[in-house]
């Protein structure tokens, strides 16, 4: 089974990145997409983010095999009934949110009877709009593929070769699981950085200034994770919240017995905890999820 035609509802990173993928990897495939921003909508269509940028979401996704919802999380229950009446019967609807039950349960209210296969591709940058797209997006990153109970095998093999198409790695699990990895592997570090980076900015004038012009590789790099799509975090955090505050609680306790150990001078405690992250950062790298490159990669900064 394989998708003639798909339909991108959303023109930013994501979006415009499938677009691209599609068009390298997939090039018999038919694209459209649609993006409720004309300013938009007229550079995804000066940059060919899609073979056709449709003027209305009903003129997208009419005919799409498979619909691809790439918008906020926050945003899919509307954008599911928006393409509900214009959807032929049959065509499969996923999307690429950050998090899944909720967005499981949106689709499914506002398309009953339609096929749903919701759908992680973990990958992305800081940037964001219909600039930020690229092809090779998806090469060699994990897309997480979650089907309801009820879902045809024969569709998420469909989606998941459709990703490995693409250039990504395919793991299936229900939804419940990935929020709660996702809220310790991705929304709790933005979280944070979110907070770091705000805890700068709250310093006096003289002081945050000096903290920017000497931003050594940690702050530096929390800064990236925190220019991250505004919109985008905050519809994450609002629609995963149980699993984000069950995951910011552990990591609270985490931090009083560290600061304990450094309270009490406990070497050993700090020695031990910074041995097994270490470990931790090797193992992403062996698994091709980073380099090892120095000062990750960049060339010409120093701390």
């Amino acid at each position: 089974m394989t998708f003639a035609r798909v339909a991108i509802v959303g023109l930013g990173l994501l979006g415009g990145s499938i677009g691209l993928a599609i068009a390298e990897n997939l090039p018999d495939t038919q694209t459209t997409g649609f993006d409720a921003d004309p300013d938009v909508r007229r550079r995804a269509a000066e940059r060919g983010l899609v073979g056709t940028v449709c003027d209305t979401i009903a003129e997208a996704v009419a005919d799409a095999d498979l619909v691809i919802l790439c918008v906020p999380v926050g945003a899919m229950g509307a954008a599911a009934q928006a393409i509900a009446p214009h959807l032929k019967p049959g065509a499969l609807v996923s999307d690429t949110g950050s998090s899944k039950a909720s967005v499981q349960a949106a689709l499914a209210q506002a398309l009953p009877g339609q096929p749903i296969i919701p759908a992680h591709p973990v990958a992305g940058t800081e940037r964001s709009g219909p600039d930020a797209g690229f092809a090779t997006l998806f090469q060699n990153r994990w897309c997480i593929v979650t089907p309801p109970a009820d879902a045809d095998p024969a569709l998420v093999e469909a989606l998941s070769e459709f990703w490995r198409t693409l250039g990504a790695k395919i793991e299936v699990m229900d939804a419940e699981h990935h929020d709660l990895v996702l809220a310790i592997t991705s929304h709790l570090p933005h979280l944070i950085a979110y907070t770091i980076v705000g805890t700068a900015s709250d310093l006096e004038q003289v002081t945050r200034s000096e903290v920017i012009k000497y931003s050594a590789g940690g702050f530096r790099d929390f800064t990236r994770i925190a220019a991250s799509d505004p919109t985008m975090w905050r519809d994450v955090f609002l629609s995963n919240r149980e699993a984000v505050l069950e995951m910011l609680q552990r990591f609270s306790e985490d931090l009083t017995a560290l600061q304990r150990a450094i309270r009490w001078g406990d070497g050993d405690a700090l020695y031990d905890l910074f041995t097994r992250t270490r470990a931790i950062r090797r193992s992403i790298i062996e698994q091709g999820q980073d380099v090892a490159s120095p000062d990750f990669g960049r060339e010409g900064l120093k701390e």
